[in-house]
């Protein structure tokens, strides 16, 4: 049952739970978190990062004595999924950075998780062993093979308790299918098929063969002068599994629907804005690519964030999104000095609550923001060390422009853009969020909870 979505701006009071990670001193480029995700019930949540490592936290479980209050995300298991490599042919180092983590719903007692660099598409298998078997008859107990003629009766293997070890095996490697580096992987409703997206291209897979793929769009020009426009990012519809969007660097948003044709180079429908005229300007192409493209839970609705504004799209209505928020429009004025310390390339995500009725993306200064729908009420919140007391309530933080700056505002000049909210992800039925932070990943939860 989801709880506490009401009115969010004025019953949900958001306060610190956990922080995940060293202090910033001497921070490794290695370290800093690229991708987070919670998985289907909530229980578990992934976070990769730049060095290729993902580390999955799980939450404890109620303790006797306060059984209203559940328990912390503690570390479950660590485990290298991509080491660097290199490309001899076209003589380029592939980074083992993960870009995305996608979870498979849980079918028994392991868990099963899509991890990817640039090029290679992983699936990790996640268990759990408490017992070992013992008694072997070829073998002792140190594991050296016993001589045949010394066997004289056969034995029964049994199995002991042992200490609990959280083992991660790659069970699938979905490799050599993408000429461009890999931004989004979905996995489909039917469980039995993902896809992979890279610049120009979508790939559908089926979990049981790693040989091959379908290519199910391709907008690769026959001459690479004439490319005008990217895929930047790409999904399934949570129900239907014959639809699925993708995004593109010039702010359009493509429905296909694979049961028209194999190749869905023709799209059902195409979501676009028309432009103003009166807001053009140098900028306005690179500040209308769509950095993330997300179905609701419902699956009626898209929402895309773009570099300023969060959009949401009725599926029934292609010509205007029915919703846009700004997140953070005091900037228009900065994109000059944006676009030379190459922020404006910047790709945020967002991310939907439990029940599609706020939205949540990041922005500069560690900030982070929320839009409730209903009641068109928005709060900006901050990952910070400064208030990371056990329970401490967030306060809303505001962004002043020029003129006089009151006690608790901030100045738009005095932002850092080095500290940058780009990944978040919402617990899928209660109001638990987690917020990556560079190499910090914080953990908070409303009041209530």
């Amino acid at each position: 049952m989801i709880t506490g979505f009401g009115n969010l701006m004025q019953d949900v009071l958001w306060c610190f739970s956990q922080v995940k990670g060293t202090i910033d001193i001497g921070v490794t480029e290695a370290d800093i978190i690229s991708t987070v995700e919670f998985n289907h019930t909530g229980e578990l949540l992934a976070t990769g990062d730049k060095g290729g490592r993902v580390v999955i936290f799980q939450r404890e479980q109620e303790s006797k004595n306060q059984p209203h209050r559940r328990g912390e995300y503690n570390v479950y298991s660590t485990f290298q999924s991509h080491e660097p490599e290199f490309d001899y042919l076209k003589s380029l180092e592939i980074e083992e950075k993960i870009n995305k983590i996608r979870w498979l719903p849980q079918q028994n007692a392991a868990y099963f998780l899509l991890s990817t660099n640039d090029k290679t598409v992983k699936l990790w298998k996640v268990s759990e062993r408490d017992k070992r078997p013992e008694g072997y008859n070829l073998k002792d107990e140190d594991g050296r093979l016993r001589d045949p003629s010394m066997i004289t009766m056969l034995r029964v293997p049994v199995l002991r308790p042992m200490d609990l070890m959280v083992e991660a095996t790659p069970r699938r490697v979905f490799a050599n299918a993408h000429t461009y580096h890999i931004n989004s992987i979905s996995v489909n409703s039917d469980y039995e098929t993902y896809m992979s997206a890279d610049d120009l291209r979508i790939n559908l897979w089926n979990f049981e063969i790693t040989n091959q793929s379908f290519n199910i769009v391709d907008i690769k020009p026959a001459n690479m002068e004439e490319l005008t426009e990217v895929i930047t990012a790409a999904e399934f519809h949570p129900h239907h599994c014959n639809t699925f969007v993708y995004s593109s660097s010039k702010g359009t948003i493509r429905l296909c629907d694979m049961r028209t044709s194999a190749l869905c180079d023709r799209h059902a429908k195409f979501f676009e804005e028309p432009e103003d005229p009166s807001n053009r300007s140098f900028f306005s192409e690179i500040i209308s690519s769509i950095s993330d493209v997300k179905f609701s839970h419902s699956g009626r609705y898209i929402m895309t964030r773009d570099y300023l504004t969060v959009k949401v799209w009725d599926l029934n209505m292609e010509n205007r999104p029915i919703e846009t928020y700004q997140v953070h429009d005091y900037l228009r004025s900065k994109l000059c000095s944006l676009y030379e310390n190459d922020c404006i390339f910047d790709k945020f995500e967002c991310v939907w609550n439990g029940s599609d009725s706020v939205i949540m993306t990041g922005s500069y200064n560690n900030f982070f923001r929320m839009f409730d729908r209903n009641t068109k009420r928005d709060v900006t919140l901050e990952a910070s060390r400064e208030n990371s007391k056990p329970r401490a309530i967030l306060k809303p933080r505001k962004v002043c422009v020029g003129g006089k700056r009151r006690k608790d505002e901030i100045s738009v000049d005095s932002l850092d853009f080095s500290k940058k909210i780009l990944h978040t992800a919402w617990h899928p039925s209660e109001n638990i969020i987690a917020v990556a932070a560079t190499n910090n990943l914080y953990i908070f939860q409303d009041k209530v909870n």
